[in-house]
């Protein structure tokens, strides 16, 4: 194969492990959104802590997260962009969720997210993920609002 259907086969790959992620999520299965995650990924999520060191410790955060929903979650990418080289990629999406909290708070927000991989072992892991809102530089607080 030359460059250009290497990079497209690439390129085809992530996108179908981006997919897969985004049902996993879905169906609130914390071990196949964390399958395609190498063991060392670094998360820098939008709530508290600054980063999440390990697939150990983005399991546990995607555990709390989803059982602090009701039901099911809608989750939805837009403006999915990704681009590869021979083992290094990255791809970046406007992400959205929608769900009921266990507490009756109702969550629909869009965040900004950059995805890196690597190809290791002949396989595509997310090593970073880095999810961000906007803020209202006046006020301080996140622009959860926000639609595309």
């Amino acid at each position: 194969m030359n460059d250009s259907s290497d990079r497209a086969a690439s390129e085809a790959q992530i996108r179908a492990l981006i997919e897969a992620r985004t049902e996993a999520i879905r169906a609130k299965d914390v071990s196949r959104a964390t399958a395609m995650m190498a063991t060392d990924a670094l998360l820098f999520d939008v709530v508290n802590p600054l980063q999440y060191a390990g697939v150990e410790a983005v399991r546990k955060r995607l555990a709390e997260w989803f059982s602090s929903f009701e039901g099911a979650i809608a989750h939805e990418l837009e403006n999915v962009s990704v681009a590869a080289s021979d083992d290094v990629a990255f791809s970046h999406s406007l992400n959205h969720v929608d769900g009921v909290k266990k507490d009756g708070q109702r969550i629909d927000m869009w965040w900004r997210a950059t995805v890196c991989y690597r190809k290791i072992d002949d396989r595509w892991l997310i090593t970073h993920e880095h999810a961000s809102v906007p803020f209202d530089v006046a006020t301080g607080k996140a622009s959860l609002d926000l639609k595309p």
